[in-house]
């Protein structure tokens, strides 16, 4: 196959991924501890990451399945592909502290900046443009990448569930780097990892989080995305 026609298949061969450990920031957090259970469950070497080591430990002692917690600098520095699940208000920080054990890593942002008032949730905009941009402006060395936007908490962390019904959409500037977190997502049973443009256009998939909330609490549902077609 020439690099023209890898480009433009969509069934190209993803890499193996199965002997990646994978990192989780914010793992004792619902999205980022659903996270981690996926993967593992899946065969995934996993750590999960908190401010408090202890927290994680005990997280990751709940979970089993080999996961394993440690304080985040310490993930950061053992991890090959770190997820970034940190709530938004803590966001540029965690990543500040952590620019020089997060360098040469593959770094997957599912940070999604909202706010929320009266009339339900709403996008901010991150004066970067996003806050997987404010991610790569603040780890220049790493390999920035956006996905697990809009997956259900609730759903990654209910076991009776065996397979979540999504895409996971996936951005980034790096065709090596989306490839292997293209790859992860498609190890989660009913996910598929579908490359969706590059980190400049992370705006708007962070920003569809708010509608999928409204879809959500009309609905009494967990509602994810399938990209038809592909």
């Amino acid at each position: 196959m020439t690099s023209l026609e890898s480009a433009t298949n969509p069934a190209h061969e993803l890499p193996d991924v199965s002997q990646l450990v994978v990192g989780v920031l914010g793992g004792t957090g619902d999205q980022g501890r659903g996270l981690a259970l996926r993967l593992a469950k899946a065969g995934q070497r996993v750590m999960i990451g908190s401010r408090d080591a202890a927290r994680a430990e005990a997280s990751a002692a709940e979970l089993g399945l080999g996961v394993r917690g440690a304080d985040n600098a310490t993930v950061a520095r053992e991890s090959d592909v770190v997820i970034v699940a940190v709530p938004w208000e803590g966001h540029a920080a965690t990543l500040t502290a952590l620019r020089e054990e997060l360098s040469g890593k593959i770094v997957v942002d599912c940070v999604n900046p909202l706010g929320f008032d009266k009339q339900g949730a709403y996008a901010l905009k991150p004066e970067e443009g996003s806050a997987a941009q404010q991610a790569a402006a603040l780890l220049p060395d790493s390999r920035v990448t956006a996905a697990f936007h809009h997956l259900s908490a609730v759903l990654l962390q209910d076991e009776s569930v065996e397979a979540v019904d999504t895409d996971v959409m996936v951005l980034g500037d790096e065709r090596a780097a989306t490839d292997v977190v293209r790859a992860l997502a498609a190890r989660i049973p009913g996910m598929r990892g579908i490359y969706a443009g590059r980190l400049r256009n992370a705006h708007q998939v962070e920003a569809l989080v708010a509608n999928l909330i409204s879809v959500n609490r009309r609905y009494k549902a967990h509602a994810g995305l399938r990209v038809t077609d592909v």
